[in-house]
């Protein structure tokens, strides 16, 4: 009996196995379940919404951050004991308390001064216009630093300049007996300046230099007066003496005898080049604090240089100047060839600058 009974066990205990595996063999052929793609692309756009979130709330800390560090910035200039309460926070940048290593301000080492560039090509009035400026008393323009090339060979060299001419340590004629107000230099575009803009950009922002762009619309008369510079830098025709500027009428009309004969073959690509030159700077320094000023507007109307005194926060003075213009006659009268320069312009985007006119 009990041996009958143990086979009986033994029978259940072979059918539980082999149901057991039967079921596992149901289970290992039972296909894999599977996302559907929709599911998967749900999944990927909630992660990148989740990071753009993420990144957001990145950029708006760094720019509560830069708020911080601005406003930290202003209260330190109120607390300085030369700030001046009246100056609006906007402007603080822009107004700096040298402090020379050369000498003492003494009584004017509270006074604000602006720094500031005149950014322009040879000849389009920019020496004229920066004599006008230096007859305020306040103003004190240092002339063309960068026409010395070891001052523009690098960046270092021209940020070390600049940083002794903004520190006042640049002795020159423009230095006044009051005291100053504003500081700078004349820079002519081919002086280092386009070649290093993206550093010289940097540098501006930085140190709070207003650029002043003086250019010529009509890039003929301007090409005219190229032409006849050079030809008196090697003739001389002022007692053996070359002057890129003349103080006299007497002066003028000697100079303005010479008539050059210009290659009709280069001058659009020469007027193509000044124009793109002068475009390229407005682009390149758009992120400056700047104005722009046409040496034809200054002619026709002396007021305009009301507005760089309103720019610089100057007082308004009455401006001189001793230079004397040489070319006074029409363009016609200063070209020996007129008749090939009119036949080659005429019909060009430049054709309005045969009348003295700008094309803009």
């Amino acid at each position: 009996m009990q041996e009958a009974g143990k086979g009986r066990e033994r029978v259940v205990e072979v059918e539980d196995l082999s149901a057991t595996t039967k079921d596992a063999a149901v289970v290992s052929t039972k296909p894999t379940k599977r996302y559907p793609l929709a599911l998967w692309i749900a999944i990927l756009g909630l992660i990148m919404l989740v990071g753009v979130y993420i990144f957001s709330l990145s950029l708006k800390q760094n720019g509560m951050l830069f708020g911080l560090l601005q406003t930290n910035m202003i209260e330190k200039e109120r607390e300085k004991p030369c700030h001046d309460p009246r100056i609006p926070d906007t402007e603080i940048p822009y107004v700096h308390y040298p402090t020379p290593n050369t000498y003492d301000r003494e009584e004017c080492a509270c006074m604000g001064v602006r720094f500031f560039a005149i950014l322009s090509m040879q000849r389009s009035g920019s020496g004229w216009v920066e004599t006008l400026l230096n007859s305020h008393p306040n103003i004190s323009s240092n002339g063309e630093i960068f026409s010395v090339k070891p001052r523009r060979n690098n960046i270092t060299e021209i940020t070390k300049t600049l940083d002794k001419l903004y520190n006042l340590d640049w002795y020159s004629s423009a230095a006044k007996n009051e005291c100053t107000a504003a500081v700078g230099l004349k820079w002519m575009l081919n002086q280092g300046l386009m070649k290093h803009h993206q550093e010289i950009v940097k540098y501006f922002n930085q140190r709070g230099v207003s650029a002043i762009f003086l250019l010529r619309r009509n890039l003929l008369q301007r090409y005219v007066s190229i032409l006849a510079n050079a030809h008196d830098s090697a003739m001389k025709q002022l007692n053996g003496t070359h002057k890129a500027h003349v103080h006299s009428k007497q002066e003028a009309e000697i100079l303005a005898q010479y008539k050059p004969t210009i290659d009709k073959k280069t001058l659009i690509t020469e007027l193509k080049r000044s124009d793109k030159l002068a475009v390229d700077a407005l682009m390149n320094f758009k992120n400056t604090r700047h104005v722009v000023l046409y040496y034809e507007d200054v002619v026709k109307n002396r007021t305009k240089l009301m507005d760089v005194l309103d720019f610089l926060r100057l007082p308004k003075r009455k401006l001189s100047s001793r230079h004397v213009k040489i070319h006074t006659k029409r363009l016609r009268d200063h070209i020996d060839n007129w008749a090939d320069v009119s036949n080659a312009l005429t019909g060009t985007r430049f054709e309005s600058f045969l009348n003295g006119r700008s094309r803009r």
